[in-house]
Order: structure tokens, then C-alpha cells, then sequence
């Protein structure tokens, strides 16, 4: 609500989704003679975006997503944006502070959601947000991140380097040797002659891979 109100004398067209059905109804009042405001109910995890984008005029790198996002649901919703075919120029999310943590990691750190979004994107934390910024204050901080696509999910190559990952990240403490081993139905050893040929130890673990190792594993197996 509030970030509707502030975004709407800066934008050409506004597209708002919004779950809350009284919020809805008091931004569709307010806006009811906008032509550039279109307010939408409805849970964006079961919206056909693509299809929505389209019909709002909306082509790729036209638009931008600015969105304060429920912290329950803000891994599914990170990854229905980043499979956009219609990218957008850039994505503006407030996370919790750790997901923020998580979500620019560097190796060492990483998680399959992490590696998903340097995949496609730069992440960028922008600014911290105390909890004590909220009335009621919740019991969690928060942080403002930028995402910038660089590309769309779209090859069999994107398939194969997930596909792997998840099964590399299938058991965090397991090595990726064991974990790529049980999941793809290859020996351990066969796994680790791979990770060799990589320059990578045989004892490594999924979230010590970078991106770029991601796309090299995937190339050999």
C-alpha cells in the first residue's frame, strides 16, 4: 500500500499485486480514474506473469519489480521472478537481512537459492533495515537487495547445472562427491576423478562450489 503510493507519481504505468483484499479495495477506490494504475488481487505464486506482463503492455527489460516481499514465501517468489521469460530491467526486494546474507553469498556460503540467483543475476545488498523501522517492530531485521538479470532460463545446459545442484545440495553435510553419487546413480569414485579433472578437492561440499564451477561440472557429466 504504502509503496504504491509513493511509487505511482514516478512511473509511466503501474502494475500492483497485491494478496490483501482490503488493501485492494482501498487502492482500487483511490486510483479508480487512473489510467496509468492497475491493481491487481491475487496471490502472485499462482499468477500466469508471463501472460499478465503481456496483456499490461509490458515487453522484456521494459519494467522494473519493486516489492515488499512476505518473508515466508521469499524463496518460491525469488525463483518465479528469476524464471520470467519477460526479464525485467531490475528487481528491487525487501528480504529478511540474513536472506539478503544468503542470497549474495560467496562461496563457502552458498545454498541452492544463492547459486540460482547469481546464476541469472547480480545480487546487490543496498541498505540494512533495522526492525525497529516497523510499528508493530517484528523479530526480524530486514535489508533492502537489488537483483539484475543477466539471462533467462531457457537452455538445457540451465537444466543440467540445476539438476545437478540439486542433488549436490541434497545433504549439506555430506560431501558433493556422496551426494552426487546417491542421487545420479554414479559411483563415488567416477565423481571424484571429475572433480579432479575440475581442480577441485574430493572432499569439497555444494555450497563451497562457485557459479562458474557449477557451469564446468555440468559440462562433464
Amino acid at each position: 500500500g504504502i509503496l504504491t503510493f509513493r511509487l505511482v507519481d514516478r512511473v509511466e504505468k503501474l502494475l500492483a499485486i497485491e494478496l490483501d483484499h482490503q488493501l485492494v479495495t482501498r487502492l482500487q477506490e483511490q486510483f479508480v480514474d487512473s489510467k496509468s494504475v492497475s491493481i491487481l488481487e491475487g496471490n502472485i505464486l499462482d499468477i500466469d506473469l508471463k501472460e499478465l506482463l503481456e496483456i499490461s503492455g509490458f515487453s522484456e527489460h521494459s519494467y522494473k519489480i519493486i516489492a515488499n516481499i512476505p518473508y515466508y514465501i521469499t524463496a518460491p517468489i525469488i525463483r518465479t521472478l528469476l524464471s520470467l521469460t519477460y526479464q525485467p530491467v531490475s528487481m528491487t526486494l525487501m528480504v529478511q537481512d540474513a536472506v539478503a546474507d544468503r542470497l549474495s553469498a560467496d562461496p563457502g556460503d552458498m545454498s541452492l537459492l544463492s547459486l540460482m540467483a547469481q546464476y541469472y543475476a547480480t545480487v546487490e545488498k543496498k541498505f540494512f533495515v533495522p526492525k525497529e523501522a516497523f510499528d508493530p517492530v517484528p523479530k526480524v531485521n530486514s535489508a533492502v537487495i537489488q537483483i539484475t538479470p543477466r539471462r533467462a532460463y531457457d537452455s538445457e545446459e540451465d537444466r543440467k547445472v540445476f539438476r545437478l545442484a540439486r542433488a549436490g545440495f541434497s545433504a549439506r553435510r555430506k560431501t558433493l562427491a556422496n551426494n552426487l553419487s546417491s542421487s545420479l546413480s554414479v559411483s563415488k569414485e567416477e565423481v571424484e576423478a571429475k572433480l579432479v579433472q575440475l581442480g577441485l578437492r574430493v572432499d569439497i561440499r555444494a555450497q563451497a562450489l562457485s557459479v562458474a564451477d557449477w557451469g564446468n561440472l555440468q559440462k562433464i557429466f
